[in-house]
């Protein structure tokens, strides 16, 4: 019997996040919407020049997993910290939000990673991550009783950065279809699709992946195209089973979710004000996967989605700020 409807296996990152102006990223050499991977002296750098601060339990696939527990879904996190102050403020945060998280934290090492996110006026996010103690995440912390445990296993493609994640994502994936579980893959950044293009789409061709998540720009870069509609072709063509399914977000334009037999769509929800694109895309995730767990139509599934990932851009941070199971349920999508 499933104990989790999801498990996510990620990058424990704490987000500091800072308002900035468009000039204040090109004096620090920010790469605007990107997330770029710094050291420790380059993070001391922009956490002193940044102005006041929030800061929040994030990482992608945390904020995902606490996006399942909000709208109603049973979720497990994997995702390794040290046992420092910042490490201990993400384990009460996540476990607060409702999710399992039993990773044993790390001793020494690197301290627990962070991200600067700084916030422009349009609500896009440029990211500059410190990986610390992310990087510890080895093949003996993936417990093969949590993940069998899990209708789907949903890995960040952020992972793809260390060797030893690396090796702990295969062996989850495994492990979940030994026990006859899917699994699930976000593409999490186009210069993160860039750096690995090759071995992200051999996870797809290899039938390693059953669900993947991208935006747009993720899209377009895994097929090295200007053109989306070519690149929603390709991915569609080359899906080795019958039962994978792809979905796709496209900003403000209408969601979508390809599989083998054609594409259906559902447009974003209204809002009032966009405040900070922050987890927009952890939160479609955390809605899509709880649909799907639940046997929902793809339709709904894109619903769900949009529903939560409407809720995160209106706020600071990437946690919701209001049940999304209420918010659910106004919707009729209870």
């Amino acid at each position: 019997m499933r104990q989790f409807d999801v498990l996510c296996i990620g990058n424990a990152i704490v987000d500091v996040i800072t308002h900035a102006e468009e000039d204040t990223l090109a004096a620090h050499a920010l790469a605007k919407g990107a997330m770029m991977l710094i050291d420790e002296d380059r993070a001391e750098y922009l956490f002193a020049a940044m102005g006041p601060t929030s800061v929040i339990s994030g990482g992608s696939a945390g904020n995902t997993a606490a996006g399942l527990a909000s709208i109603g879904g049973n979720a497990a996190f994997i995702g390794k910290v040290r046992d420092d102050d910042l490490g201990r403020l993400y384990r009460h945060d996540i476990r607060a939000a409702g999710v399992a998280f039993d990773t044993a934290p790390a001793a020494d090492g690197p301290a627990t990673a962070r991200s600067f996110i700084f916030v422009t006026p349009d609500g896009e996010r440029t990211m500059n991550t410190y990986l610390g103690a992310c990087q510890n995440l080895t093949e003996a912390d993936i417990d093969e009783a949590t993940v069998s445990a899990a209708g789907i296993t949903y890995l960040e493609g952020y992972l793809w950065d260390p060797p030893e994640a690396k090796r702990a994502f295969r062996k989850a994936a495994s492990l979940a279809h030994k026990a006859g579980n899917r699994v699930s893959l976000t593409l999490s950044d186009s210069f993160c699709v860039d750096r690995y293009r090759a071995e992200f789409l051999g996870l797809v061709r290899e039938g390693l992946v059953d669900i993947l998540f991208a935006n747009e720009h993720e899209l377009k870069s895994l097929y090295q195209t200007a053109d989306f509609d070519a690149a929603l072709a390709a991915l569609r063509a080359e899906t080795t089973s019958e039962g994978f399914v792809a979905a796709i977000t496209r900003s403000d334009k209408d969601a979508l979710a390809a599989t083998r037999g054609g594409t259906v769509s559902a447009p974003v929800f209204p809002i009032e004000r966009l405040v900070d694109t922050t987890g927009a895309g952890d939160l479609f995730a955390s809605g899509f996967l709880f649909g799907l767990s639940r046997g929902r139509d793809l339709t709904d599934c894109l619903r769900l989605g949009a529903l939560a990932a409407a809720e995160i851009i209106q706020h600071i941070g990437a946690r919701p700020a209001r049940r999304l199971a209420d918010l659910a349920a106004e919707a009729g999508l209870a």
